[in-house]
């Protein structure tokens, strides 16, 4: 019989306070001559530097730049003034003190959704609750999106515990209607226009329409926008006539959190 080894022993209270304290510093790397792209360990620092790079710029502290486009796990900024102002920001970044993200103060954009997804009932088995408990769980979170990307409108928008973080499905559907609400990892999103997708649909979105190219900006989502998800009581599933606008096109790659 092979002796199986004990549990490593748990960090004390001063080694867990040092990790929450120190985080990893970020990696910067320069994009052309005058851009950075700044490489960070989690999502909540990269929210965090996004949130203070805005915060920066609205105060005139922050070198004139002209894009700051947050990922997963990277926030680019492009097109500074001179590639020197891009070289000292690069120099000080890793000095600054970034506070932890904290609710927001601006308007909170409400999506309607009806809580009729396929998957309503496998993420409520994830949750171990009932399907009524996660469109009440998942209305009562205040989400923002974190960024945007896979196709022209979608959000990356996080908010909810890691407790209810789910897998994508084992199997992609080939067709998401445009409006779904779906969820995978960390992150919920409602789908733009009809495309293949992965995540586990738990609602539709039938009054939201995120892209339109009449409306300026054509995005309704941009990174940093405060959202929450208002329950259509009473509202009985509808056929596909009941959904936004499918602004068409070809379909994307299929989009990974």
């Amino acid at each position: 019989m092979t002796a199986r080894a004990e549990p490593a022993a748990a960090p004390g209270p001063a080694a867990v306070a040092d990790r929450t304290t120190e985080p990893a510093p970020p990696v910067i790397r320069p994009v052309g001559s005058r851009g950075l792209l700044v490489e960070l360990a989690t999502a909540e620092q990269t929210e965090a530097l996004h949130a203070e790079l805005l915060r920066r710029r609205a105060d005139g502290s922050l070198p004139p730049v002209g894009e700051i486009v947050p990922g997963a796990r990277t926030v680019l900024l492009d097109e500074f003034g001179s590639s020197a102002q891009a070289r000292r920001l690069a120099a000080e970044l890793p000095g600054w003190q970034v506070p932890p993200l904290t609710a927001g103060s601006g308007a909170v954009l409400e999506i309607p959704v009806r809580y009729d997804g396929p998957d309503l009932a496998d993420v409520a088995a994830l949750w171990g609750v009932a399907p009524d408990e996660v469109a009440r769980r998942h209305a009562a979170t205040e989400f923002r999106v974190a960024f945007c990307g896979f196709a022209p409108g979608f959000g990356y928008l996080t908010g909810l515990p890691e407790p209810y973080h789910v897998p994508r499905r084992a199997t992609p559907r080939t067709r998401v209607p445009v409006g779904a609400v779906g969820l995978a990892g960390a992150y919920t999103g409602v789908y733009p226009r009809s495309s293949p997708g992965g995540w586990q649909l738990i609602g539709t979105a039938p009054r939201t329409v995120l892209w339109d190219t009449a409306r300026t900006p054509a995005a309704l989502l941009a990174p940093g926008t405060r959202v929450r998800f208002v329950p259509l009581d009473g509202e009985r599933p509808s056929p596909d006539g009941d959904r936004p606008p499918d602004p068409g096109g070809p379909p994307d790659r299929e989009e990974r959190p």
